[in-house]
């Protein structure tokens, strides 16, 4: 249900916002869109090149060096080749934020307890140059399915996809830090949904307010001492905001951080309706959408008292114990897989890569691998806390990094094309001496042919998989049986690729 009065409702805000008439104003202008830059596939300089020629009109957002601001263009930015290969993700610049203020580094232990749709997750691995395990937590289905779309596109390589209530996710390991990006009344997300905001009943504030600090919570326990904690939420209430994290100041053994970035906001409030805060709250932040042109942003920084003791399973004893404990090699066999085939399987895997699709050797550096029933998994987590978790219920594992190839019945092992995809800088191109046979460049027509679900007749073909480009850019996975030559590029991406190049062929015949 709708809120009938939802400009009556930020007028409590009033007095706490710092220049009400461009917060008013910002929030009843419509938002521009801004993208990320996947910049471990594409510098913001090339992929900014790229789209200018295709006639948008972009700028640089001040403090944000990875995001860009459509200005103007002749269609969704979405509607693109460089969307569609993974090169970007449109995103509101605010979101940016949270992933920021937690700093994770390349090979540290990262948690984001509320991962779903998973462009703050997209960006932490971005942030850890796709090193290190980052473990995404959400326990709905269809938010799942949402955030392993864009984690695979995107290429991500280092996150484990975890289903489960971030309450519930168990003890056992220890992470250096952890995102709590939690449920709430999005109140930020007032001009992006044209004025509209959902009820905000006081059942729904007391069920809100108790989820954000449970959440919270359950990210101190599985934090190591001395490790960092952000809490966000895309809301402007106090009740959400400042009185969660007074409670949590109040129970758990954290204290609040200065955010280190250098972009306007607003500090948190010290005093609400007649109640004092905790004088330290000044550190939290308020970014309200006059600041950025863009939503609006909660954000609190903690750290875990150093010489706090790690958090044991239910009904343990808290100790100090080793921060390392639990955290173990990636195995080349999930749990209940046989060891013996799944080596046998990753040397062939290998051997395919390097001699039949000529991937470049320095591609296979750091990059480990996981055989799961009929697939092979990419991944340069190195670690995962799974033999540490085998005892508990309520979780399960979806996904590590990116499936690299599957295997159906006796044929020989298949590249996916989220692989393809993630590793085409590395693969050659047709024409190339390393190409081999199992390249095939496409002409505009015959794209148009192979997504009409037609067959293209080519007796120099191998049978078996073939990596199909289109005018210099990989597009993903062909299929030589005797039928001849068929892509097969998943049918909703595929009709998607035809939408783009439909578009693109409308405005320009040289943007296809």
């Amino acid at each position: 249900m709708t809120d009938p009065h939802p400009k009556r409702r930020l007028l409590r805000y009033r007095e706490i916002v710092d220049d009400w008439p461009a917060f008013f104003e910002s929030n009843h202008a419509p938002e521009p869109t801004t993208l990320r830059v996947r910049r471990a596939l594409a510098p913001v300089d090339e992929l900014m090149g790229r789209l200018e020629r295709q006639g948008f009109s972009l700028t640089a957002v001040h403090g944000l060096s990875d995001y860009l601001r459509v200005d103007g263009g002749p269609h969704s930015v979405a509607q693109t080749m460089e969307h569609w290969l993974g090169l970007l993700h449109v995103q509101q610049a605010v979101m940016a934020l949270p992933s920021l203020a937690l700093a994770p580094r390349p090979g540290e232990r990262v948690l984001d307890l509320c991962a779903a749709p998973g462009g703050k997750t997209a960006h932490l691995a971005e942030l850890m140059d796709d090193r290190g395990p980052l473990v995404a937590v959400d326990p709905k289905e269809k938010r799942l399915r949402g955030l392993m779309s864009n984690l695979f596109r995107l290429g991500c390589t280092n996150a484990l996809v975890v289903a489960a209530d971030g309450r519930e996710l168990p003890h056992g390991v220890s992470f250096d830090r952890v995102l709590v990006d939690a449920p709430c009344s999005a109140e930020g997300n007032y001009r992006k949904q044209g004025g509209r905001l959902p009820e905000r009943t006081r059942e729904f504030q007391f069920y809100i307010t108790e989820l954000q600090s449970a959440l919270l919570k359950r990210g101190i326990e599985l934090t190591r001492p001395g490790g960092s904690i952000v809490y966000s939420t895309c809301t402007f209430a106090p009740e959400e905001n400042e009185l969660v994290v007074q409670r949590i100041l109040e129970s758990c053994p954290v204290t609040l951080e200065a955010i280190d970035l250098d972009l306007p906001h607003q500090p948190g409030l010290t005093r609400w309706e007649d109640r004092d805060l905790a004088p330290e709250m000044a550190r939290t932040w308020r970014v309200y959408p006059h600041h950025l042109d863009s939503g609006g942003m909660f954000m609190a920084r903690f750290r875990k008292d150093p010489s706090a003791p790690l958090s044991s399973p239910p009904g343990g004893t808290e100790v100090d114990l080793d921060p390392d404990r639990g955290w173990k090699p990636v195995p080349a066999a999930f749990p209940g897989e046989d060891s013996t085939v799944a080596g046998d399987r990753i040397r062939e895997a290998l051997r395919l890569l390097r001699v039949e699709y000529g991937l470049a050797p320095e591609a296979l550096e750091g990059l480990g691998w996981m055989v799961r029933k009929e697939n092979i998994w990419v991944q340069t987590a190195a670690q995962w806390p799974v033999g540490s978790w085998k005892d508990h219920g309520g979780w399960r594992v979806v996904s590590l990094g990116l499936r690299a190839f599957r295997s159906a019945g006796g044929d020989k092992e298949t590249p996916s094309n989220h692989f393809l995809g993630r590793f085409a800088a590395h693969l050659p191109a047709p024409g190339d001496p390393e190409a081999s046979l199992r390249h095939r460049s496409l002409s505009d027509r015959e794209l148009e042919h192979l997504l009409d679900g037609g067959a293209l007749q080519d007796p120099t073909l191998p049978p078996g998989p073939v990596v199909l480009h289109h005018r210099g850019r990989l597009l993903g996975r062909g299929m030589v049986g005797r039928g001849g030559l068929r892509h097969e590029i998943p049918t909703a991406q595929a009709r998607r690729l035809e939408a783009i190049l439909g578009v693109a062929k409308g405005d320009n015949g040289n943007n296809a």
